[in-house]
């Protein structure tokens, strides 16, 4: 599960259901609609999040993500010391807008490709547990969202800006020896 994270000043998501957008894939074609002109959610300080959710996706994936974000300190404290107070801490809100996206690989042409993304109905119902369970893990009446599936237009004012990207399955890091630069990173037999 992936997310980008935004410090925000303001955010909202808008549009009016038009017409279902072609040339989607297969799986989620159903549930792409176009959407224009009503705004359908939005957030004064907080964060805007982005969620993608891949094909192997748990609610592990969701805890460790709900977790994550809550936990963040990504803002300053009431001494304006920077990097000390999570959005729970400054009572900020929190914008989600499922973005499957976020799962693209790129690794092979020009043309992404969305097969990691989980299908639109197992994802339905994974991002509304996600929200569910960011809404019992701080305040429910603080988490919104935008239309699943839904082409939407999203406006925000970044403060920082400070963007952050997380991965579910990536927050272990091992150290890595790193070589000089001008010698090689792995030695010839």
């Amino acid at each position: 599960m992936k997310a980008v994270v935004q410090r925000v000043l303001t955010a909202s998501v808008s549009g009016t259901v038009l017409f279902l957008a072609s040339g989607w894939p297969a799986d989620i074609a159903h549930d792409h609609l176009a959407v224009d002109n009503e705004v359908v959610s939005q957030i004064s300080r907080g964060l805007m999040v982005l969620v993608g959710i891949g094909s192997d996706d748990t609610t592990s994936d969701i805890d460790v993500l709900t977790k994550k974000i809550l936990s963040l300190r990504l803002f300053p404290d009431n001494s304006d010391s920077m990097w000390k107070a999570s959005v729970k801490d400054v009572h900020g809100e929190i914008l989600c807008v499922s973005q499957f996206t976020l799962m693209a690989n790129t690794s092979k042409g020009n043309k992404p490709d969305f097969h990691r993304a989980m299908s639109s109905d197992q994802s339905r119902t994974m991002y509304a547990w996600f929200l569910e369970k960011l809404g019992q893990a701080y305040d429910p009446t603080k988490i919104k969202d935008g239309k699943f599936g839904a082409m939407m237009n999203v406006t925000l004012t970044n403060e920082g800006p400070v963007t952050l990207t997380l991965d579910s399955r990536k927050f272990v890091y091992t150290d890595q020896k790193t070589a000089k630069v001008g010698e090689p990173t792995s030695s010839a037999s």
